[in-house]
């Protein structure tokens, strides 16, 4: 069986994310879709938050053959403990391109036999980030065209709930 994880610190997953998780599903046998907590990171969503988006996308895509969970600590652990043969990670940038490289050298390092593949994102998903979605919801701007009808009601109830 071919299982593949795909960790994402994303704060809200939005449609980018989601291309990443279809692509893979459709290669994999079953795929890990997990929120990363790192510690070293501040989250605008609470973990179970953060999950519940990310089952937003899988039940709108019916992705049977996803899971999604959130972990802590080392994404290679992780990984292993799941018996999961490759990493999934989604390139948007350069900049993104030499985080993801010096994470799999280092995963490498640790575990051989585990591979780290990159999807690069697409033209039209490319410049959709967490960060500007999180940006223009905090100005009262629609969202919907970067995430999910359902997700984007739970983050304006955030900020409305933040901003109170």
């Amino acid at each position: 069986m071919r299982i593949a994880v795909y960790p994402t610190s994303a704060n809200p997953p939005t449609y980018g994310h989601a291309d990443i998780l279809v692509r893979t599903s459709k290669q994999f046998d079953h795929v890990f879709w997990s929120a990363a907590m790192n510690a070293e990171k501040h989250y605008m969503f609470a973990e179970e938050v953060r999950v519940q988006m990310m089952n937003e996308y899988v039940q709108h895509f019916n992705l049977k053959n996803v899971t999604v969970e959130a972990f802590r600590g080392s994404t290679i652990r992780y990984v292993q403990d799941r018996k999961a043969q490759v990493i999934v990670k989604g390139l948007r940038s350069l900049e993104d391109f030499q985080g993801e490289f010096q994470q799999a050298v280092g995963n490498k390092g640790i575990d051989s036999e585990i591979e780290t593949f990159c999807l690069f994102g697409k033209p039209d998903l490319f410049a959709i980030s967490s960060t500007l979605v999180r940006e223009l919801a905090f100005m009262g701007e629609s969202i919907e065209a970067y995430v999910l009808p359902s997700v984007a009601k739970i983050v304006i109830e955030a900020i409305k709930k933040n901003q109170s």
